[in-house]
């Protein structure tokens, strides 16, 4: 019988913001956006002081000002991330050769092996959120626990500065006890869709068969059947390359105007590109997706000759895409924007692993 397997997920807290105000004092203890303050701008990362009023990642810069009007934006050091991600992969691999990297600033770890010889796997996640403070000035949460899943939702779980287990003998109950909005894989639209079949707690989602979530969910039952259980048998895979980032998002109501359709496709393409900044990765190929009242669905696709690393380029390949549908006689009840065939911005800097 193989042995329990013991994960860890390492998560920097507020990573972005964190690195601005460890290098600027003056920062420390006010709400700071990492991003632009432009009209078009969008926040990038949010410190926990920013969090408090409901600032977040991929919002649009003037709702975050609306929110918080005493925000303050800093311009992204992306080279500066990227060394200190560096530093702490580096600190990483003195534990593990058994690294997946999420983004520049979270990770899984396989300590199954205890190479470093500490009693347990929770000494582990304390020895290695100790050296990242000492070696690099900032804080980092961590979740332990026997799969990918669990330790993912546990490293939420004490944040900021903090750590959580969750162990074999309890995995299961305390899924139950979640909502299931938090977990792994389960986006806004698929949350929303759960709670109007009335599954809205990790409770609910085990109660339902798995001819019922495949006749509802299709391929991602298993998934849902699995995680309500507590169960995930993915390994930690450090060679593991993400292939694409997507965004989509279905409408309250269909949409036939082409400004709304248009502002829909925008929206999409600022979450995805907020994905891209945090993790420096960039595709050459942008993909709009449309799915009309009828269900039935098309795609639209464009290949830059490099990377696309600007969002204004972004929107303007995503524009020209929604466009090559319109106007539209059928309305349109979903959008979505995909970017693939990622490249390094960086030669010494790995793509994204999931």
């Amino acid at each position: 019988m193989s042995p329990v397997r013991k994960i860890i997920h390492i998560d920097m807290d507020a990573f972005f913001a964190s690195v601005e105000q460890r290098d600027d004092p003056s920062l420390r203890g006010k709400p700071v956006a990492v991003g632009h303050g432009a009209a078009r701008g969008v926040v990038a990362a949010a410190s926990y002081e920013a969090r408090v009023f409901g600032v977040r990642s991929a919002m649009p810069s003037v709702s975050a000002l609306r929110r918080c009007p005493e925000l303050i934006f800093v311009p992204p050091r992306f080279d500066v991330y990227r060394a200190v991600s560096k530093q702490i992969h580096a600190i990483f691999a003195d534990y593990t050769d058994l690294i997946q990297p999420l983004s520049l600033d979270e990770a899984y770890l396989d300590v199954t092996a205890n190479r470093r010889g500490l009693p347990t796997a929770w000494d582990t996640a304390k020895d290695i959120r100790a050296r990242i403070l000492a070696e690099t000035g900032l804080t980092a949460s961590a979740g332990v626990s026997y799969n990918k899943f669990l330790a993912k939702l546990a490293s939420d779980q004490r944040k900021p500065n903090g750590q959580f287990a969750v162990t074999p003998d309890m995995g299961a109950a305390w899924v139950e006890t979640l909502p299931v909005a938090r977990f792994h894989g389960v986006g806004p639209v698929t949350a929303a869709k759960m709670k109007r079949l009335g599954i809205e707690s990790g409770r609910d989602l085990r109660e339902k068969s798995l001819a019922f979530l495949r006749q509802h969910f299709g391929s991602s039952a298993d998934w849902y059947h699995a995680i309500a259980r507590g169960e995930d048998n993915r390994p930690v895979d450090p060679d593991r390359v993400r292939k694409s980032a997507g965004s989509e998002t279905t409408f309250n109501r269909d949409l036939t105007e082409n400004a709304d359709i248009e502002t829909g496709v925008l929206g999409q393409a600022d979450d995805v590109w907020a994905w891209c900044e945090k993790t420096q990765a960039f595709g050459r190929t942008v993909t709009v997706k449309v799915k009309y009242q009828d269900f039935t669905q098309v795609t639209r696709s464009r290949s830059d000759s490099g990377p696309v690393t600007s969002r204004e380029r972004l929107h303007e390949l995503s524009l020209a895409l929604i466009r090559s549908v319109l106007p539209t006689r059928k309305g349109i009840r979903l959008v979505g924007v995909t970017v693939s065939n990622f490249a390094a911005a960086d030669p010494d800097t790995p793509l994204p692993l999931f």
